[in-house]
């Protein structure tokens, strides 16, 4: 793991994005980063928030070096947001 990209456990239920959105501070600054309810039903189940994020945190390490190799490829979108698909 690279150690200039942390992952704090602060993740949390967007019901505007209908994402779960959850940070990554990398070289000290924070990156936003997204994973729809849609995404996390077809990879794992689920079907509604609370089940969603039960589902995220199970699967915290898998998304997050997910998440990590986005942002070091610099897939962000125009927000600044890193889209998990």
């Amino acid at each position: 793991m690279n150690q200039a990209i942390q992952f704090p456990d602060r993740e949390q239920w967007d019901d505007q994005l209908q994402a779960i959105c959850f940070p990554a501070l990398v070289n000290g600054f924070q990156v936003t980063c997204a994973i729809t309810g849609e995404i996390i039903a077809s990879r794992y189940g689920g079907d509604n928030k609370e089940s969603w994020l039960a589902l995220f945190r199970l699967n915290r390490w898998e998304l997050e070096d997910e998440a990590e190799e986005l942002i070091v490829a610099g897939e962000d979108d125009n927000q600044g947001c890193v889209w998990l698909s």
